[in-house]
């Protein structure tokens, strides 16, 4: 039994005012002398290599990179003055496959960083993110086999190097939840989310949170929605599926990335859960969020709503190429560094409510996925998850609570839909109530074809 459950049954932020960039009700302590959520916006820097093969034969020129990329961000925080920085590692397959090269660069970073807060006290933290390899077979095997053991040595030895914060993109589920992505089937969206994936949570963050644990100072950060909800962000913007199914998906996504917390995950969550608002009204823990910034990386329709709420402002990833500035996660600290700046002059100043209200006004009425990044609808997403007692109601209860507030807004004119939008966000709505109420009813209703994208034993059934 893992000592560190809740069972969040009550929001930890309740009101509007409150839930805000910058403060959580529970900050986290991590690195070289960072604290998140404490009152201060931080710049958190993401960053990937050019296209290389990753090999042992290349393996010098991948550390230069490495190198290059963790010396300029420093550099770039340094001269702009940042109170605070944080660089998130994110292991490629292959870095995880062979975990000692993972822990290599992971030293090497961590040595940057305690470099430049010794000779300029810079305070930094270094997040780690290890590659979620466990989906190879097909269907995956999940809770054994020679890629999970990989993956578990590579958050023991990413630890034991000089990670501050462990963070995962798990894909438990996916492989169901995909189907029904291309599809438009949502109870196999909702068995996906609601009953395999918390499954797999649960059996994931016990691992994780223990590593943490077991090495001192490492913080269990969190996790995210980004195999699903991003995935249906992605589609959605090339037009190969509703967006309004993309927004409901989002909040539904919510329950299966609270199960993180509610084993002993601390926060931050990670950037690219853009669920990370309605996981801090729940938790109170701090998080990590993307918008324009991750332009690099992908587009969205949130590129400043996404900001309203964040304690870390990230910008997905960035190869590290040359620009005419210079390399360009270099360049994109800087631009993280001023966006962060802008917000902190705002907080100062007593105004951070007036700035975060602009970032909202300026994206919630012309897109379904900025609509429900709101305040308003992120506190009432919140409140509709801890008000049922199981992740399968709870993603249930999201899903409905999501539609609820797109057609309450489209019917006062907030919201546009076009003809086509408004036709599946009723479907919606008729098939979230159509659902059953228990998860063993809802599996009792999978097809041949959809039992076989998965194995039982995978989720512990």
């Amino acid at each position: 039994m893992n000592p560190a459950i809740v069972n969040f049954e009550e929001l930890a932020i309740a009101r509007d005012p409150d839930l805000v960039f910058g403060v959580s009700p529970r900050p986290v302590s991590c690195g070289f002398g960072l604290e998140i959520g404490a009152g201060v916006v931080y710049p958190e820097v993401n960053f990937t290599l050019p296209a290389i093969e990753i090999t042992a034969e290349r393996w010098a020129e991948i550390r230069r990179h490495y190198q290059e990329i963790g010396t300029g961000v420093a550099r770039r925080a340094v001269a702009l003055q940042a109170p605070g920085i944080v660089l998130e590692f994110e292991l490629l397959p292959a870095m995880t496959e062979t975990p000692e090269w993972g822990a290599e660069i992971t030293s090497l970073l961590h040595g940057i960083l305690r470099a430049a807060h010794e000779k300029h006290g810079l305070r930094s933290a270094l997040r780690v993110t290890p590659t979620d390899i466990r989906d190879q077979a097909k269907p995956p095997l999940l809770r054994k086999g020679t890629a999970c053991d990989a993956m578990w040595t590579c958050f023991e030895l990413c630890a034991e190097a000089g990670a501050d914060i462990l963070s995962i993109e798990s894909v438990g589920a996916k492989e169901l939840h995909d189907h029904g992505l291309l599809y438009g089937d949502v109870p196999a969206i909702a068995a996906a989310l609601g009953v395999l994936a918390p499954r797999d949570m649960t059996w994931l963050w016990d691992h994780i949170v223990r590593i943490a644990r077991q090495t001192n100072g490492v913080v269990p950060g969190g996790d995210t929605a980004c195999g699903f909800a991003n995935t249906a962000m992605q589609l959605a913007h090339q037009k190969m599926l509703p967006e309004v199914l993309a927004a409901v998906v989002r909040a539904m996504s919510a329950a299966r990335s609270l199960v993180a917390f509610e084993r002993g995950a601390l926060g931050p969550s990670k950037d690219c859960a853009y669920e990370g608002p309605i996981l801090k009204a729940i938790t109170g823990a701090p998080i990590s969020m993307e918008g324009k910034s991750a332009c690099c990386a992908h587009f969205s329709p949130v590129g400043n709503i996404a900001a309203a709420m964040c304690d870390l402002w990230s910008n997905e990833s960035v190869q590290n190429i040359r620009l005419l500035s210079g390399n360009a996660p270099e360049a994109f600290a800087e631009l993280l560094v001023y966006d962060c700046r802008l917000m902190n002059e705002s907080a100062r100043d007593n105004r951070q409510l007036v700035l975060r209200d602009w970032l909202v006004s300026s994206d919630e009425s012309l897109s379904p996925q900025a609509a429900l990044l709101t305040p308003e609808a992120t506190l009432r997403v919140a409140r509709a998850i801890v008000s049922e007692p199981d992740p399968y109601r709870r993603t249930i209860a999201a899903g409905r609570t999501a539609v609820e507030i797109l057609r309450e807004r489209q019917d006062s004119g907030r919201l546009e839909l076009k003809t086509k939008e408004a036709a599946w966000l009723e479907r919606l709505r008729r098939e979230l109530e159509a659902l059953p109420d228990s998860e063993e009813a809802l599996l009792a209703q999978l097809s041949d074809e959809q039992r076989a994208l998965f194995l039982p034993a995978s989720y512990g059934l």
